[in-house]
């Protein structure tokens, strides 16, 4: 195999000869045609340019690539074009190419983008989100008021089928997680309270922690990276296959078969799961603190029942069951925008993951505010 190799020479007749020899493949190193491309924008220019393919070995796409970039250069240029001198294949081919003009904007610009008009172009599209965002949230409030009323039609069947995914089959990621945060307060809590003899209240600070705060928080972020990931993926999916175009054909609302009944299950089972993922973290926190603390199993519990207080109790499974409603809302809405493609379904998982997480931190933010102002 020869490689490939091109020249140019220039006559005293304004003619630009460009030489070719050489076997020009694709996927070998071709010699690249800025040499010639930089000359046609040279002045003075010359006023054709001709092709010498006498020493052309084998050629493909390679060879018509490299042509098609000259012959734009020089229609760019004003430059004549002789290929009388290629291959007849090659004429037949870079005649094809250019027998139909390229419709205007077909081809994609890539256009560098200053600093503020990114920085709008990010604010409009918060604003335009947020809209969608109201807008779905006033469309489920009139789905729940028809689904408790007994109007929305969905599968009871789905229901508890929702119920199951996002209760039992959550119990072993919420045990493990649970539990190994209480162990990780309870050492912390043994590291910095044993240096001011307080060690025993190691149980209040795992109790108080898990019930009002860490319990329903870190339930509510595992919820949104399985199941709110799992609702967009669901959702966007049968928005690809039409089947919720399909569903508003039958005259079904598609949120009152696809969103409420989602809704609801979180809101069942997410109180239960913060109850025991509570539960799992005061085990774990007991564990570490027995071990690593001179107190019986009894001393222990008694510290920790004496710690909590029912306030603390129901405002943990008030924060629960919003924060299920929040993950939910985040899966279900983003399902709902989903796009027609398969890049679309991953994009919509994705965000409804990065959404339900911020939203769970922000109202977590706001609800201890009033927690605190209320004295809760």
């Amino acid at each position: 195999m020869n490689n490939a190799t091109l020249s140019v020479t220039e006559s005293n007749q304004d003619v630009l000869a460009v030489s070719l020899s050489g076997d020009w493949l694709l996927g070998e190193e071709l010699p690249d045609s800025g040499a010639v491309l930089d000359r046609l924008e040279q002045t003075p220019k010359p006023a054709t340019v001709t092709f010498d393919s006498e020493q052309l070995g084998e050629w493909d796409t390679g060879l018509v690539k490299a042509l098609i970039a000259i012959n734009r250069g020089a229609a760019a240029n004003g430059i004549e074009m002789d290929t009388s001198g290629l291959p007849t294949g090659a004429q037949r081919l870079l005649a094809l190419a250019f027998a139909v003009e390229e419709r205007k904007g077909a081809r994609r610009v890539f256009k560098d983008k200053g600093f503020l008009e990114q920085v709008g172009e990010n604010v409009q599209e918060g604003l335009a989100n947020a809209r969608e965002l109201l807008t779905f949230t006033g469309d489920l409030v009139l789905s729940c008021g028809r689904f408790l009323r007994r109007k929305a039609t969905y599968q009871r069947s789905d229901f508890w089928q929702f119920i199951q995914e996002a209760g039992a089959e959550a119990f072993p990621i919420v045990s493990l997680i649970c539990f190994l945060i209480g162990m990780i307060f309870a050492f912390v809590g043994v590291m910095q309270l044993n240096l001011f003899g307080a060690g025993i209240y190691t149980a209040d600070l795992v109790a108080v922690a898990m019930i009002r705060e860490m319990s329903a928080i870190m339930t509510g972020i595992i919820m949104a990276g399985r199941t709110g990931a799992a609702y967009a993926a669901q959702i966007g999916t049968m928005k690809v296959n039409e089947e919720v175009d399909a569903l508003t054909t039958l005259g079904m609302h598609p949120i009152d078969y696809l969103v409420t009944p989602r809704v609801f299950a979180l809101i069942v089972m997410m109180p239960l799961l913060a109850l025991y993922g509570s539960i799992m973290g005061i085990i774990g926190g007991a564990l570490v603190g027995i071990a690593m603390l001179d107190v019986t199993l009894l001393q222990y519990a008694s510290q920790t029942v004496e710690s909590v207080h029912l306030n603390s109790l129901f405002g943990g499974l008030f924060k629960s069951i919003v924060y299920g409603i929040l993950v939910a809302l985040a899966g279900c809405q983003q399902g709902m925008a989903c796009g027609n493609s398969a890049l679309a379904v991953g994009q919509s998982t994705t965000k409804a993951v990065v959404m339900g997480i911020v939203l769970i931190v922000v109202s977590a933010s706001i609800l201890t505010v009033i927690y605190i102002n209320l004295g809760i």
